[in-house]
C-alpha cells in the first residue's frame, strides 16, 4: 500500500524538498534537462525510502530515525548543479572555458548516474526480501510502473544531454582516473594520431597527488585482502604456527605492501597516466620548502594542536560522564582553530593537507578493521571512546565526515570562484552553527522538533545567526534539527550548494 504524500512526509524529507526546490528554482533554461533529471532522482528516492522504512528486516535503523537514502541520494547531484549554475554564470561572462563547463556536467551525470543505481540496487533488494518472506509476493502494478518510468525517464534525459558534449563514455562509465589510463594505454599500443579521447580538466599538481593516493588506497586494500586469501588457502595446512606469529606475519606483508604502494605503484601510474613530471613524493617537498617559515610553521602548530586536544578529550572521555555529543564538537571547534588560519593565509597547502589526512584516516581505519598488529587493537580502543549511536558496528565515519565536510566545499570552489564565503562553508556550518546548535540545545533546549528526536528549537536558532545568509543557514540548520543521519556529511555540501546561489 503506498502513503499518501502527507502521511509519508516528515521532517527531513520536507527540508531536503525545499533544498532541492531551491536549487532548482535559481536554474537557467540551459539546465533544463539537468532539472528534470534532478526532480525525478528526488521523487524515485523518496518512493524507495518509503519502501524501505516498510521493509524492517532488510533496513534496521536507530529508534526515530529513517533510512536516510533521500537525503543520501540527492544531496551530491544537487550539490553538482548548483556548481553547475555557478560554472554557467562564468560562461556567460566568458570568464571560463566551455572545458571546465562540459567537465562539471560530465561530473553532475555520473554523480546522479551512480545515485540512480544504487536505488535501483535498493529497490531490486527490498523485492527479493519481500519475495523470500513470501513466495507469493508479487510486486504491485503501481510499484512495478513508477519504478520503470522513473529509470526510463532518467535515463532518456541523461542520454539527450550528454549527447550535446563533446566527450562522453569513458569519465561516465569508468571514472575519471581509469579514462586516463585507458587514453594512455591506447596511445602506447596504437597509433597516437588514431586515438583522440578528451578527457577531464587540466588539473594541479595537488589535485593530482590527492586522486592518485586516494585511488592507489582503495585499490590497495581489495589487492591486500586478496593476497591475503591466497596466503591463509595455501599455509592454513600449517596450524603448528603460533597465531602471534601469523599475526606479525600478516601485519609484515601489510606493511611492505602499503609502503611498496605509496612509494613505488601510485606515484609510477602519476607520472605516467598523468605525465607528472617529478615523482609526487619530491614534489611534495619541494612544494613545502618553497614557503618553508610558513608551511613548517604551520604543521608545527597542527601536531602541537592536534597532540594537546587529542590527548585531553581522550583522558576526558575515559573518565568523565560528559555526552559523547557534547564531546564530539570539541573537536568541531578544533577543526576550525586549525584550518581556518590556513584557509585564509595558505589554502593550497590546505588543499594537500586535506588529502594527506584523509589518506592517513583511510590507512588508519583499514588497520582498525583487520586488526593488523601491532597498532589494529590500538586504534579500535582510541577511536570506539568517541563513536556514538550514528557509527556502525564495523566502520567509524564520524572522523571521515568531518573532515570531508570541511575540505569538499574548499576543494569545490577551486577555479572560477565569485562567492567568496563558498570556501569557508564546512568550516562555517560544521565549526560554528552544529556546534553552537548542540551546546546550546543540550543546556538549555526545551521545545523539541519531534517527539522521538533529541534535537531541540532552541538550539537550532543557535545555529542560525547569520541573518545575511538567511535561506541557506535556515535549509542547513533545519536539516541538523530534523534529521537522524551522521549530519557532518551533508550539512556543509547543503550549505555550500545554497551558497552557490
Amino acid at each position: 500500500m503506498v502513503a499518501s504524500p502527507l502521511t509519508a512526509m516528515n521532517g527531513e524529507r520536507a527540508v531536503v524538498f525545499f533544498f532541492v526546490f531551491r536549487v532548482l528554482s535559481s536554474l537557467p533554461l540551459s539546465l533544463l534537462p539537468h532539472a528534470l533529471s534532478l526532480s525525478l532522482l528526488s521523487v524515485f528516492s523518496l518512493f524507495v525510502e518509503i519502501r524501505a522504512d516498510g521493509c524492517l528486516s532488510l533496513f534496521k535503523t536507530r529508534p526515530g530515525a529513517s533510512s536516510g537514502i533521500m537525503l543520501g541520494a540527492v544531496t551530491l547531484p544537487t550539490m553538482m548543479l548548483s556548481k553547475l549554475i555557478q560554472l554557467s554564470r562564468a560562461f556567460s561572462l566568458q570568464q571560463i572555458e566551455i572545458g571546465e563547463l562540459e567537465h562539471m556536467t560530465m561530473q553532475f551525470w555520473a554523480a546522479s548516474a551512480c545515485c540512480c543505481g544504487v536505488l535501483i540496487f535498493l529497490s531490486i533488494l527490498m523485492w527479493r526480501a519481500s519475495y523470500n518472506k513470501n513466495p507469493h509476493f508479487s510486486c504491485s502494478v503501481w510499484d512495478a510502473k513508477f519504478s520503470l518510468s522513473c529509470v526510463i525517464l532518467f535515463s532518456v534525459v541523461c542520454c539527450i544531454s550528454l549527447a550535446t558534449i563533446s566527450h562522453t563514455g569513458l569519465v561516465l562509465y569508468f571514472g575519471d582516473m581509469l579514462a586516463c589510463t585507458i587514453s594512455k594505454v591506447c596511445r602506447l599500443l596504437v597509433s597516437p594520431e588514431l586515438v583522440s579521447i578528451r578527457y577531464g580538466i587540466k588539473r594541479s599538481e595537488i589535485g593530482i597527488i590527492i586522486q592518485g593516493v586516494l585511488l592507489g588506497l582503495l585499490i590497495f586494500s581489495a589487492v591486500f585482502k586478496f593476497v591475503i586469501h591466497l596466503w591463509e588457502y595455501f599455509w592454513r595446512a600449517d596450524n603448528s604456527e603460533s597465531r602471534q606469529n601469523k599475526e606479525i606475519r600478516r601485519s609484515l606483508i601489510f606493511f611492505a605492501s602499503l609502503g611498496f604502494n605509496m612509494i613505488v605503484v601510485a606515484p609510477s601510474w602519476m607520472m605516467i597516466v598523468l605525465d607528472f613530471d617529478v615523482h609526487p613524493i619530491l614534489w611534495i617537498f619541494q612544494f613545502v620548502f618553497s614557503e618553508p617559515l610558513k608551511r613548517l610553521s604551520l604543521c608545527i602548530y597542527w601536531l602541537g594542536l592536534i597532540y594537546a586536544s587529542v590527548l585531553r578529550f581522550y583522558n576526558i572521555s575515559k573518565n568523565s560522564k560528559i555526552e559523547r555529543i557534547l564531546l564530539r564538537k570539541y573537536y568541531h571547534l578544533l577543526a576550525v582553530s586549525m584550518f581556518l588560519p590556513a584557509l585564509i593565509y595558505q589554502p593550497k597547502f590546505l588543499d594537500l593537507a586535506f588529502g594527506a589526512a584523509l589518506a592517513v584516516f583511510l590507512v588508519l581505519e583499514i588497520i582498525r578493521v583487520w586488526r593488523i598488529w601491532p597498532l589494529g587493537q590500538l586504534v579500535h580502543q582510541f577511536m570506539s571512546a568517541f563513536t556514538d549511536h550514528r557509527d556502525s558496528d564495523i566502520l567509524i565515519v564520524s572522523h571521515f565526515s568531518l573532515l570531508l565536510g570541511c575540505a569538499l566545499p574548499i576543494w569545490m570552489s577551486s577555479g572560477f570562484n565569485d562567492r567568496p564565503l563558498i570556501p569557508f562553508a564546512g568550516i562555517l556550518s560544521l565549526g560554528i552553527g552544529d556546534t553552537m546548535a548542540s551546546m546550546v540545545g543540550h543546556k538549555y533546549g526545551v521545545l523539541r522538533w519531534s517527539k522521538t528526536g533529541q534535537k531541540t528549537i532552541e538550539g537550532t536558532a543557535a545555529g542560525i545567526h547569520w541573518f545575511p545568509l538567511l535561506i541557506a543557514v535556515t535549509t542547513s540548520g533545519l536539516l541538523e534539527a530534523y534529521t537522524a543521519q551522521l549530519d557532518n556529511a551533508f550539512i556543509p555540501l547543503v550549505f555550500y550548494s545554497l551558497l552557490c546561489l
